[in-house]
């Protein structure tokens, strides 16, 4: 039997026997991981806006701000009124308790500024809710009403009452004030008067 013995002579490192990689490779590297973070975080972008949901219009805004007051409204009487057993005399209630954070000066029929649209001087008659913005008022609330769960048909906003009353707030301030509501031919460019117009409630 023969035995071989093997002598390992000294030489060069392992690794200078290998090829070296150039530089510019660690450096494409780098740039593959920066763009695919990049690509991820972009991703994580767009899925975020996706799942945003879309902001409300003012309309929609207004509205859950009226159906949360009078929810409130309702909650402070006492006793409290749930909203199931809300009738259209709770509604008439709110609209008047609305009248003490009203803008528009309705004069009294012993001031002597009754009937004058633009009074020359101040004088101590009451501020109302303008008879516009409670008109609107009744329309957000009566859509709200349904869109909560509730019937058409048991509608408290939607009640003649409702209707009867508004009409009568909008016949005695347009007496108080000098306004004509008769319906009228609209001219050519003609602007619609923007005094009674406003649909937003203000409460201070």
């Amino acid at each position: 039997m023969f035995l071989l013995s093997l002598t390992l002579l000294p030489g060069p490192p392992i690794s200078t026997c290998l090829p070296s990689l150039p530089t510019n490779i660690h450096i494409h590297l780098n740039d593959m991981s920066s763009e695919r973070g990049k690509d991820i975080a972009e991703g994580s972008s767009l899925i975020a806006d996706h799942h945003q949901p879309p902001t409300p219009s003012r309309y929609e805004s207004q509205k859950r701000r009226d159906w949360n007051t009078f929810g409130q409204y309702l909650k402070n009487q006492r006793p409290p009124v749930p909203l199931t057993h809300c009738n259209s005399n709770h509604v008439l209630d709110f609209l008047r308790y609305l009248d003490q954070f009203g803008k528009t000066k309705v004069h009294l029929q012993s001031c002597m500024f009754y009937g004058q649209p633009e009074p020359p001087a101040p004088c101590t008659c009451p501020l109302r809710q303008a008879w516009g913005s409670l008109d609107a008022l009744i329309g957000r609330l009566r859509a709200a009403y349904e869109e909560n769960g509730g019937s058409p048909e048991s509608n408290p906003f939607a009640t003649g009452a409702i209707r009867v009353h508004l009409r009568e707030v909008r016949e005695s301030q347009a007496k108080a004030r000098g306004i004509p509501y008769k319906k009228q031919k609209k001219k050519p460019n003609q602007d619609k008067p923007s005094d009674e117009s406003s649909s937003a409630l203000f409460f201070s």
